[in-house]
């Protein structure tokens, strides 16, 4: 296909960030920047048989299984035929290795994007601004440890699709897997739940800043880009690369970990927001020492990092009991609205939702919801995506007034978010519409 550009947009270099994209002309919020289909994409294994293996649409009923594997799911026989050629890279691994057939999601992408090179030579349409092989893949900057899951990664694409795919040597295949561990997206839902990973080259052009002026969202596999500020001709478009929920330092740590660089954004050097997002409790007897607040955040970090590996082989009720324990504890120190009582709050309402306990995750949204308007940029997708679940809870507590209050909150972040034709968006309506 020809090269085309992104109308109103233009790739540049941007000084000391290299390759970015800028405005051509003027973007008001709300506006679609542009759009992107995914260059290749897989849903999410826990999401089989909710989500269409192909489209990602969303259905209770109606999806049809594939007749061979009985795993992947589709709205239709078009969509099963569209998605066979990558399929088929799994079908029949999967019925011959049955339930040890364990692949991670990268190793499964990685195995399609590989695919896809060889039958695609021309310029797909997910690349009208950069190419898949432009990626970067920092591989000169890869610790240990990475390198290490590098090599996990690549034994297991072996392992499981050596049958059916012809694979580059070994150092293509690291440097693939290290351009999709820097560039790759995760595609969620409209409260943030995960469904799936993909790559987008033309949105990989854009730069990370901790007060972005776009946002990505997704309708399907395909990757939208939507102005959050007004945007004027030769400004450079940003995008956030992390939650920006955190103060700078951690920000800045996790930024350094993951894609190998430092901001200087004005959200990092001005540190605006990071008083009111460590605020510490008022009305102690005697205000803790710099000293206890560095050990507390210490604490924090390294509780929020066990509650991470935990969640893998612990009970939902050994969970919610460190949530718990956590936040008495940083309680001593931190306000109810400092980021780390936020973050352990948001995992104790996932766990409560888990065991269907209402009243525990209404509970804790509540303490929660304030407290995001104020640390997240306005349309965040995460004060959306609360306001959203707690409607849900209202609902189904049968608090009509209040849950139909809340879903009007998320509507208007989502409006400009996703765009008012989005299909998320219609559910909300309908939703609401059943109230009256």
């Amino acid at each position: 296909m020809k090269t085309e550009g992104i109308e109103g947009t233009e790739r540049f270099l941007s000084p000391d960030k290299g390759r970015g994209l800028r405005a051509t002309k003027h973007f008001k919020v709300g506006d679609l920047v542009f759009a992107c289909p995914a260059y290749a994409y897989v849903l999410t294994v826990n999401e089989r048989g909710g989500h269409c293996e192909c489209c990602f649409t969303r259905r209770e009923e109606g999806l049809s299984k594939c007749g061979k594997c009985k795993q992947a799911y589709y709205c239709n026989v078009e969509c099963q035929r569209e998605d066979w050629p990558m399929h088929k890279l799994e079908c029949s691994a999967m019925c011959a290795y049955g339930e040890n057939w364990c692949p991670s999601e990268t190793v499964r992408l990685v195995a399609r994007i590989i695919l896809k090179q060889k039958c695609q030579t021309e310029r797909t349409p997910s690349e009208r601004v950069l190419t898949l092989t432009e990626l970067e893949a920092h591989l000169d900057k890869l610790d240990d440890e990475k390198n290490e899951m590098n090599d996990t990664d690549i034994a297991a694409l072996h392992h499981f699709y050596s049958r059916h795919l012809d694979f580059p040597d070994n150092a293509a295949l690291t440097e693939l897997f290290g351009q999709v561990n820097c560039n790759g997206f995760t595609i969620e839902d409209e409260e943030l739940s995960h469904l799936g990973s993909a790559v987008f080259p033309d949105v990989a052009l854009m730069n990370h800043s901790c007060s972005p002026n776009v946002i990505v969202t997704y309708k399907g596999t395909v990757a939208e880009v939507r102005a959050m500020q007004d945007i004027s001709p030769g400004e450079e478009i940003f995008n956030s690369y992390i939650d920006l929920l955190y103060p700078t330092e951690d920000r800045i740590e996790r930024l350094k970990d993951s894609y190998f660089f430092t901001c200087d954004c004005k959200e990092c050097t001005s540190k605006s927001k990071d008083k009111a997002k460590m605020e510490i409790r008022q009305k102690l007897s005697t205000p803790p020492e710099e000293e206890e607040i560095k050990q507390m955040v210490m604490y924090a970090r390294n509780v929020i990092e066990e509650f991470r590996r935990a969640k893998h082989y612990k009970t939902p009720s050994e969970l919610l009991e460190i949530c718990e324990l956590s936040l008495e504890k940083m309680g001593s120190v931190f306000a109810e609205t400092n980021v780390y009582m936020l973050h352990m709050m948001y995992q104790a309402m996932g766990v409560c939702l888990y065991m269907q306990d209402w009243d525990g995750a209404m509970k804790y949204g509540e303490k929660i919801i304030q407290p995001y308007s104020v640390h997240y940029p306005p349309y965040s997708l995460n004060v959306a995506s609360m306001y959203l679940k707690l409607g849900r809870l209202y609902l189904g507590l049968e608090k009509r007034t209040q849950g139909v209050k809340a879903l009007k909150k998320a509507l208007a972040i989502m409006e400009v978010a996703h765009g008012k034709d989005h299909p998320y968006i219609t559910e909300i309506k309908k939703e609401m519409e059943e109230q009256k």
